[in-house]
C-alpha cells in the first residue's frame, strides 16, 4: 500500500509529538528540581548541593518500601515523599542550615557537599549496595498506556505532568494571595527587615527547607523509572537543574520552571534530529545544561557586567550583615598564636619518611596512592584556601594529567616524570581559561560553572576511545630507579614535598599576602592597589598545573591511567576529605590523602565490606564541622594544642616537663610496638592517637581551672603580621 505525502507528514508529525511527549517528562522533573532549589536558596540563602542525595535517600525509601516490602504506592509515597522528605528538611535546617545564614558562601557550599557525599554512603549502610537497573514510579504496575492525538503516553507521564501543573499553580497561588505568601515574599526581598517586622525568619525558613527537601523526594520517585535508582545518575539529573536555577538568576521561579521545561524538549528533539548512533548526539545532549549556563551567563554579564548572587538582593541593612570575602575565619585565634612551628611539620614528615620503612607491598602501595591524593589536594589548597575561588573541577584538571601523562608515555615514548611534568602544563591553560571566564561572577556562580564545566568534559572529553580504552585506560609505569614499591613511594613524597615547599614561600612571599588580601576583600584589595584579576588567575594557573602533576603520579602510582579515577562527583568526595582536616594545610593535604587510601585499605583487610561506608560518612559529616571549624579539624586542633602547650609552659613548668617525657616515652613504645608487630601497625598508631586525645583532653580541663595567664610572644613564636598568611605546615 502506497502513502500519500500527508499521510506522511502525520506519521512525522506524531513522532515528533512523541518526543515532546517524552521531553516534557525530563523537563518537568527539571522544574520541579529548580523550584525546590530556588525556594530553599530564597529562604536561607544556601544552594542546596546536596539536592541530589536527598532525592536518592526518598526514592530509595519509597523503592524499598513498595517493591521490596510490597507496600502499597499510596502508602510508601506518603512515608518516603511527605514523611521523609520534610523531615530530613527540617532536619538539616535546625541541625545545621540555621547557623550558617551569615556563613561564606564557601562554608555553605562545602558543608551542603559534605551532606552529598554522606547521604548516600548512609543509604548504603542501610538499604545494601545491590545495584537497581528497573525502579516503580508512582503508577501501579503494569502501567496504564493512553492514546493522545496517536501518541502513547503513560500513567507514570501523566502523574508527571500533573505534579509540574499543581505544584506551579499551588506556588503562584500562595506566593500571590495569602499571608504566608507575603511573608515569604518578605523573607527573599530583606530577611533582615523581616526579622524587625515581627516576623520569625527562621520558622518560614524552616517550612520552606520542609517543602524544598519534598520536592526534592518527589523529583527522586519520579525519575528512578526513567534512569533507574542509583545515586550517581540522580545526582547529574539533578545538577541538570542548576542550569535552569542560573538562568532565572537563583531567584525567578517562573523562569526556572519554564526554562527546565524548554530543556528537556530541546533535549528530546535533539534525539529525534540527530542520528542515534553517533557520538556527538550524545555529545551535545551533555552539553545541553552548559550551553544554557554559557549563554545565560553571556546574557547577564553583557547586560551588567558582572553577575553576583549578593547583587540587588535585600536592603541596606542586608548587605551589611553580609559576609565579604571568602575567608573562613580570622587567621589568628584568641591566644594569638596564628602561625604554627615548623617543628610539628619537621616531625611529621620525619615519621612521613619513615612510615615507609614498616610496611610491606600492600600498604606500601595504598600510602603512594596517599601522597599522590595529597598532591592533589594541595591544588585544592592553592584555589580555594588561597585564592577563595570555589573549583568544583579539580578533578578533570588532574585527569588531564594522569590521560597526558599515560599517552605521552605510552604513544610517544616520552619518559614518565617528564610525561608528568608535561601533564601539568597541559592543563595550565584551561586553568587559565576558567579562571578568566569566571573572574567576573560571584562565589556561588564560580562553583556552579565549574561542576557542570568538569562534568562536561568527563561525559564529553573523556569518554573518547583515545583515553576511554575501553574501559582499561592506558598503562602507566614508573621510572625504572623507582620500580619497587618502597621506591614509588619516596619519590612520591619527594615530589610532594618540592610542590609544598613552593606553596609556603608563596605564602610568605609578597604575592602570597597579596592574596590573603583579594581573599579577605577583593574591594579592599583593589584600594590598595592589588590586581585582583591577577592575582586570581595567577592561582587559577598554579592550581591547575598542581593538580595535572598529582593527577600523572597518581595514574603512575595505580599502575593506570582511567578516565573513572578523574570523576568530577568523585573530586567533590575528596575536596570533603582535605575540608575535614584543613583547606589551606600542606600537612592535612597528605594526611587527607593518606585517609583516604589508608582507611580503606584497613577496611578491606580486616574489617567487613560494608565498612568502607562509614569512611565515607565520616568524612562527609566532617566536612559540616567547617561551620565551627573553618580552618579543618587538624589546623584547628594543632593551634589549640599549640596554645595550650604554651600557657602549661608558663604556668606549671613541672607538667610541661611531665608532658614532653611522656610523649617522647609514649612515642618510642608505638615505634617498637611497629617494628615488632608490622602487620599491625595501623592499630598501634589508633591507639596512640586515643591515648593521646585523651590525655590533652584531661589536662585541657585540668588547665581550664586555673586562670589564663598572659602570653607574650616570644622569637619562637612570633606573631603574625595584618596581612603575613598562616603557614599550617
Amino acid at each position: 500500500m502506497c502513502t500519500t505525502p500527508s499521510s506522511n507528514r502525520k506519521i512525522a508529525g506524531g513522532t515528533v509529538l512523541q518526543f515532546i511527549v517524552a521531553g516534557l517528562v525530563l523537563g518537568g522533573i527539571y522544574a520541579i528540581s529548580a523550584t525546590g532549589l530556588v525556594v530553599t536558596y530564597q529562604s536561607a540563602g544556601i544552594l542546596n548541593f546536596s539536592f541530589g542525595a536527598i532525592a536518592y535517600t526518598v526514592a530509595r525509601l519509597y523503592y524499598f518500601l513498595n517493591t521490596q516490602h510490597s507496600w502499597p504506592i499510596a502508602y510508601a509515597a506518603f512515608l518516603s515523599i511527605l514523611g521523609l522528605g520534610p523531615i530530613l528538611g527540617l532536619v538539616l535546617y535546625f541541625g545545621l542550615f540555621r547557623y550558617m545564614r551569615l556563613s561564606s558562601t564557601l562554608v555553605k557550599v562545602l558543608a551542603t557537599i559534605g551532606i552529598s557525599v554522606a547521604l548516600p554512603a548512609i543509604d548504603t549502610v542501610i538499604f545494601g549496595s545491590g545495584e537497581i537497573l528497573s525502579a516503580p514510579g508512582l503508577a501501579p504496575l503494569p502501567v496504564h498506556v493512553f492514546q493522545v492525538f496517536g501518541v502513547p503516553v503513560t500513567l507514570d507521564q501523566v502523574i508527571v505532568y500533573a505534579c509540574v501543573v499543581a505544584i506551579l499553580v499551588a506556588g503562584f497561588l500562595i506566593l500571590r494571595y495569602t499571608d504566608v505568601g507575603l511573608q515569604i515574599r518578605a523573607l527573599v526581598d530583606s530577611p533582615a527587615m523581616t526579622a524587625l517586622s515581627g516576623t520569625n525568619p527562621g520558622r518560614m525558613s524552616a517550612a520552606v527547607w520542609a517543602v524544598g527537601t519534598t520536592l526534592a523526594g518527589l523529583s527522586g520517585v519520579l525519575v528512578a523509572p526513567i534512569i533507574g535508582l542509583d545515586a550517581g545518575d540522580i545526582t547529574l539529573i539533578m545538577v541538570a537543574a542548576f542550569a535552569a536555577v542560573i538562568a532565572a538568576k537563583l531567584r525567578s521561579l517562573p523562569i526556572a520552571a519554564a526554562v527546565a521545561l524548554g530543556m528537556g524538549i530541546v533535549s528530546s528533539l535533539f534525539q529525534y534530529w540527530l542520528p542515534p548512533a553517533s557520538i556527538y548526539t550524545a555529545d551535545l545532549l551533555a552539553a545541553i545544561p552548559f550551553l544554557v549556563i554559557a549563554i545565560s551567563l553571556t546574557y547577564f554579564i553583557a547586560r551588567s557586567g558582572s553577575i553576583d548572587e549578593v547583587h540587588g538582593v535585600g536592603g541596606a541593612l542586608d548587605r551589611a550583615i553580609t559576609p565579604q570575602g571568602n575567608e573562613a575565619s580570622p587567621t589568628v585565634g584568641k591566644t594569638g598564636f596564628g602561625a604554627l612551628s615548623w617543628k610539628p611539620s619537621a616531625f611529621a614528615f620525619a615519621g612521613l619518611l619513615a612510615l615507609p620503612l614498616f610496611l610491606h607491598s600492600f600498604w606500601l602501595g595504598l600510602m603512594g596512592q596517599g601522597v599522590a591524593y595529597g598532591v592533589i589536594f594541595l591544588s585544592f589548597s592553592l584555589v580555594t584556601g588561597e585564592g577563595g575561588m570555589i573549583w568544583l573541577c579539580q578533578a578533570t584538571f588532574a585527569g588531564a594529567g594522569g590521560m597526558a601523562t599515560g599517552l605521552l608515555t605510552a604513544d610517544h615514548g616520552i619518559p614518565i616524570l617528564l610525561s608528568v611534568l608535561i601533564g601539568g602544563l597541559i592543563a595550565v591553560p584551561f586553568g587559565l581559561i576558567v579562571g578568566w571566564l569566571t573572574i567576573r561572577m560571584g562565589d556561588l556562580y564560580v562553583a556552579l560553572v565549574t561542576l557542570t564545566f568538569g562534568l562536561l568534559v568527563e561525559n564529553v572529553v573523556f569518554n573518547r576511545q583515545l583515553f576511554f580504552n575501553n574501559g582499561i585506560g592506558t598503562a602507566v609505569s614508573p621510572p625504572q630507579f623507582a620500580g619497587g614499591n618502597r621506591a614509588l613511594v619516596y619519590l612520591t613524597i619527594g615530589l610532594f614535598a618540592v610542590v609544598a615547599i613552593f606553596i609556603v614561600n608563596l605564602r610568605r612571599s609578597t604575592t602570597g599576602m597579596g592574596m590573603t588580601a583579594v581573599r579577605q576583600s577583593a574591594i579592599g584589595s583593589k584600594t590598595l592597589g592589588i590586581s585582583v584579576v591577577r592575582m586570581k588567575i595567577m592561582m587559577a594557573g598554579l592550581a591547575a598545573f598542581v593538580a595535572g602533576v598529582g593527577g600523572g603520579l597518581l595514574a603512575i602510582t595505580l599502575g593506570n591511567a582511567l578516565t573513572s579515577n578523574y570523576a568530577t562527583l568523585g573530586g567533590e568526595v575528596w575536596l570533603v576529605i582535605l575540608v575535614t582536616y584543613g583547606i589551606r594545610s600542606n600537612g592535612a593535604a597528605v594526611y587527607a590523602g593518606l585517609s583516604l587510601t589508608l582507611l580503606s585499605g584497613v577496611s578491606l583487610a580486616y574489617l567487613p565490606k560494608v565498612f568502607d561506608n562509614f569512611v565515607v560518612i565520616a568524612f562527609g559529616l566532617g566536612a559540616i564541622t567547617i561551620v565551627k571549624f573553618p580552618d579543618g579539624i587538624l589546623t584547628s586542633q594543632a593551634r589549640h594544642v599549640r596554645a595550650m602547650m604554651a600557657q602549661i609552659r608558663v604556668s606549671s613548668p613541672l607538667v610541661y616537663g611531665r608532658l614532653k617525657v611522656g610523649g617522647a616515652a609514649g612515642l618510642v613504645a608505638v615505634v617498637v610496638l611497629i617494628i615488632a608487630v608490622r602487620n599491625l601497625w595501623w592499630l598501634w598508631s589508633v591507639i596512640a592517637l586515643a591515648l593521646l586525645t585523651v590525655a590533652f583532653g584531661y589536662v585541657a580541663f585540668k588547665n581550664r581551672q586555673q586562670p589564663a595567664p598572659v602570653l607574650v610572644a616570644s622569637e619562637e613564636t612570633p606573631r603574625p603580621a595584618v596581612l603575613e598568611p598562616v603557614d599550617v605546615g
